[in-house]
């Protein structure tokens, strides 16, 4: 009976249960349960690894770039994270910078493509655009809102990225030249190459970090096969171009002819050679790592580089002048190359209309800043997933943190970059520093007369191999200032009537954006 009563009783409340569950209203707080529920399994489905949150589980690219650690490092550093997240190994190989244009041209033009990615100078491109080596990414990028396209600074989008319309490359890094000085040593900055060269001659031999030794007035790389050529550039732009981006500064408008062999040219190479007098006694063989550290360890005064000496500044480990460094535009000059005449002339309204206190500035865009392009030779989905991790490594999330690291080698390229200082304050920069750094760098892109880099067919012919051998010889004294100028015009061209003067002057007014 007590058995009996007790199943009568549980009957007796489930129905009771279950006729007010049918009476009742789903209630808005039911709703808004549910609702929850489901939020949390779905994150759970998008953060846990699984086989089908992998797209690329499997596939394995390789990416070729130079030997760093700048540049590689970041590259490196962040493929195991990649691979988490997707599935592709990442397969990072370094060759020396002077190899690396031939190493990849190489490479695909033998049908070998060893190589899915490469980071490299986006000068280079159309060499391999023309021959349809690399990939054509423009609709890539249309349909990938997380790589924040219209965030990336105008001129890196439109010069280091695309080339006729199209876009083939992905921006990782900012590069033009900019100046650096020592702010305990010098009030203000240099505005003109003779200011420079007058404040090295200064501070040359003088003990700048207080260790006893001597110490150099400027410390610039001008190792043969580094970056030399690329620093006569920068000093000769702001005496052979001063009508702004579109005029150039290598080779006329009408036949194509090299600016190399005039008085603006010569006055560029009086100046780079007067340097070797206020820097180190070796500096012929400086590459730009030696220059960095002899900055950062406080026994220069002055240095031209790119961008990278600002963040290696603050480095508490290996630098003594966070504070007390300072970045500029490129020093300018007073006087200018009449093109007609060959002859250097005063600046004025009309022959410096861009002129600052009478100074016409040229920054240099050198080499453009690090890019990743794609062989359009590798396989499909090979393919996808290297666009995935350039577009990975280009996001504001992975690369605003890069750019202020000195080691990566990466340099500002985003506009959110220049706007937000608290990135550059919280790399441990002060607030008056980032606002120098960051000034120096707008000023640059923001110059109406910003040089371009040279971007032509076998551009690396022009200058790392003709210019960068004459110059190497005038800078060692085997070969006179006019020896030099005319073995560079000579052999430039030879080289241009080799590879056809019309489509070299078509390619080259089109990159100027003057046809």
């Amino acid at each position: 009976m007590k058995i009996n009563r007790f199943v009568f009783l549980v009957i007796l409340l489930v129905a009771i249960t279950v006729s007010i569950s049918a009476c009742a209203q789903p209630t808005p707080q039911v709703v808004e349960q549910t609702v929850v529920v489901t939020q949390v399994v779905e994150k759970e489905v998008v953060t846990t690894p699984t086989p089908e949150a992998l797209p690329y589980e499997g596939v394995e690219i390789n990416i070729v770039t130079f030997t760093g650690p700048q540049i590689a490092e970041p590259l490196q550093r962040r493929a195991p994270a990649f691979e988490a997240m997707t599935g592709a190994k990442v397969n990072v190989i370094t060759v020396p910078f002077s190899d690396l244009y031939q190493k990849i041209l190489t490479d695909a033009a033998t049908g070998t493509n060893s190589f899915d990615g490469w980071v490299f100078a986006p000068q280079w491109m159309v060499d391999y655009i023309v021959p349809g080596y690399i990939e054509d990414l423009t609709d890539r990028i249309a349909n990938d809102p997380a790589i924040q396209w219209d965030d990336i600074a105008p001129f890196f989008r439109n010069f280091s990225a695309s080339y006729n319309g199209h876009i083939y490359t992905i921006p990782l890094d900012g590069d033009f030249h900019m100046g650096y000085y020592r702010t305990d040593l010098m009030d203000t900055p240099p505005k003109t190459w003779e200011e420079y060269l007058q404040k090295a001659a200064e501070f040359q031999g003088k003990d700048l970090n207080g260790d006893g030794d001597p110490d150099y007035g400027s410390c610039v790389s001008m190792k043969r096969g580094a970056q030399a050529y690329w620093f006569i550039h920068s000093i000769g732009a702001a005496i052979i171009q001063s009508q702004g981006t579109s005029q150039g500064t290598f080779f006329t408008h009408d036949n194509f002819d090299p600016l190399v062999n005039n008085e603006g040219f010569a006055k560029a190479l009086d100046i780079f050679k007067e340097m070797l007098d206020y820097g180190p006694p070796d500096s012929l063989n400086l590459d730009v790592g030696d220059t960095r550290g002899l900055f950062t360890s406080g026994r220069c005064a002055l240095s031209i580089d790119w961008g990278d000496i600002g963040t290696l500044a603050i480095d508490p480990d290996t630098s003594v002048v966070a504070d007390k460094t300072g970045a500029m535009i490129l020093p300018g000059s007073t006087e200018v190359l009449d093109w007609d005449t060959g002859k250097l002339v005063p600046c004025d309204a009309g022959t410096c209309p861009y002129a600052v206190d009478g100074v016409n500035h040229a920054p240099f865009a050198a080499f453009g800043g690090w890019s990743g392009g794609i062989n359009a030779a590798s396989d499909p989905q090979v393919k996808d997933a290297t666009y995935a991790f350039f577009s990975y490594m280009s996001q504001p999330a992975q690369s605003n943190v890069d750019v202020t690291i000195g080691i990566t080698g990466f340099n500002p390229y985003r506009q959110s970059q220049f706007l937000n200082r608290e990135l550059w304050v919280k790399a441990g920069m002060s607030p008056e520093f980032a606002s120098n750094y960051l000034g120096a760098i707008e000023s640059s892109l923001n110059s109406p007369n910003m040089v371009l880099d040279l971007r032509v067919p076998q551009n690396q012919q022009y200058q790392q191999v003709i210019l960068d051998m004459a110059l190497s010889q005038f800078m060692a004294g085997e070969i006179s200032k006019d020896e030099a100028m005319q073995q560079i015009y000579d052999n430039w061209q030879e080289l241009t009537d080799e590879i056809g003067r019309q489509d070299q002057l078509d390619a080259y007014l089109s990159s100027l954006g003057a046809k």
